[in-house]
């Protein structure tokens, strides 16, 4: 059988499609696999009360059955996008509708469609690229696009901070942006390091964004105000220029499959004829089910109140045992500021990341190898093989025999060498 270019660029491996087989291997395998890889979010009691109990008002009343058994607009339910536009104007003073915001089937395919509507062939014969200004990023951006080579990485400038820490900057003393990138994107807090770039940083991203006529996007699935899994003290941001991604994931809900994206409304009109031509119309019961939540902004405070202080406690908790107990020299933990992952620095790593993912693999841990996480960065770079990102989301005893494995199996490799 042979496929279009089309299919065969995305039926080929990948990184984000490897991750998720990972995750369903991690849920169904049993209790004999420590899923520390994926990016699935924990269950929290108290956030799990909640949306129970919606539910079942949502199916007394027929909201539910309603929800599963109409369509709703390609943009979106339009009750649900009404609240969203009320939470950001009251919130932040931001100067929007819903004709700003549009809905899509999760965070993965707002990417897609973003990256895709700026980046690539233009019919002036032009190639545009997306620009990641601070590698390492999200896993799941590298292959969301129908063009090749679309990516442009920026090396990032290393803190090392005391206990063991670190952290990444932008360069922006070496960060060109020239002619042919089509859009900037960061998350933040950045999947995979747990990174939140400074507001100092972002504002200086839109500036030059703006400067250059091109869209910056935020990808905030784990910002402020929801599900607000961030540590740092930040002050959000958005203007017409910026396209910023939300999402339902990491509130709980990622069978919702719910993405959010707030940006100008040009870009909502092209987003929500893409979901018509796609998808029909994005998910109904994301929004149905959190949407009594957006009205009385009550998800502010379960973010604030219940599921920051959920993550931070665990964050800490894992980067404890981890310096407790791994013991090899030039072990380095990146800064934890927020998102679900610790992001692992081990120099001169022996073996590189992927052998040490396969090694961990085999024991029974599922982590993911650092080198997936840099679409874009064109020269070679040694650190690239010496990361991996560990999910410290999990129950607390899995996230503890994890550990205690890849501790092991680390000061094993470095003592081999040393010998």
């Amino acid at each position: 059988m042979s496929f279009s270019s089309f299919g065969n660029k995305f039926t080929r491996h990948s990184g984000i499609t490897q991750l998720m087989d990972d995750l369903n291997e991690g849920i169904r395998g049993g209790d004999d696999i420590l899923m520390l890889g994926g990016g699935n979010p924990a269950s929290i009691p108290e956030i799990e009360v909640k949306f129970k109990q919606k539910l079942e008002e949502l199916n007394q009343s027929g909201a539910l059955i309603d929800a599963l058994g109409n369509y709703d607009g390609p943009q979106g339910k339009d009750t649900f996008l009404d609240a969203l536009a009320t939470l950001f104007r009251d919130t932040y003073g931001w100067n929007i509708s819903k004709k700003n915001i549009a809905l899509t089937n999760g965070s993965q395919t707002a990417f897609f469609y973003l990256f895709n509507l700026f980046a690539g062939k233009y019919p002036d014969g032009s190639h545009k690229k997306v620009l990641f200004p601070l590698a390492p990023e999200y896993i799941g951006y590298a292959d969301a696009t129908l063009d090749e080579e679309v990516f442009v990485a920026a090396k990032p400038s290393i803190e090392e901070l005391d206990n063991g820490l670190f952290k990444y900057h932008v360069d922006f003393e070496h960060l060109d942006v020239g002619d042919d990138i089509g859009l900037i994107c960061v998350s933040r807090p950045t999947n995979p390091t747990g990174n939140v770039i400074t507001d100092e940083e972002l504002q200086k991203l839109d500036a030059i964004a703006q400067d250059k006529g091109i869209p910056l996007i935020i990808d905030n699935a784990y910002g402020t105000p929801f599900p607000n899994i961030i540590f740092a003290d930040v002050k959000p941001i958005w203007n017409d220029n910026i396209i910023l991604c939300l999402s339902l994931s990491k509130l709980g809900l990622p069978g919702a499959r719910c993405g959010i994206v707030i940006a100008n409304e040009q870009t909502v009109s092209a987003l929500s004829n893409l979901s018509g031509i796609i998808a029909l119309s994005p998910c109904s019961i994301g929004p149905e089910l959190a949407l009594p939540f957006i009205q009385d902004k009550s998800i502010i405070e379960m973010s604030e109140q219940i599921v920051k202080p959920f993550y931070q406690k665990r964050a800490e908790h894992a980067v404890s045992l981890l310096q407790e107990q791994i013991t090899v020299p030039g072990f380095r933990i990146h800064k934890p500021e927020g998102a679900i992952f610790l992001w692992l620095w081990f120099k001169d790593l022996p073996v590189t990341c992927g052998q040490l993912y396969q090694r961990l693999k085999q024991k029974g841990v599922l982590v993911v190898p650092g080198h997936y996480f840099f679409p874009g960065l064109e020269q070679e770079w040694q650190h690239t093989h010496e990361c991996i990102r560990m999910n410290y989301s999990q129950r607390t005893e899995d996230v503890e025999k994890g550990i205690a494995i890849i501790a092991a199996e680390i000061n094993a490799i470095y003592a081999k060498q040393n010998s």
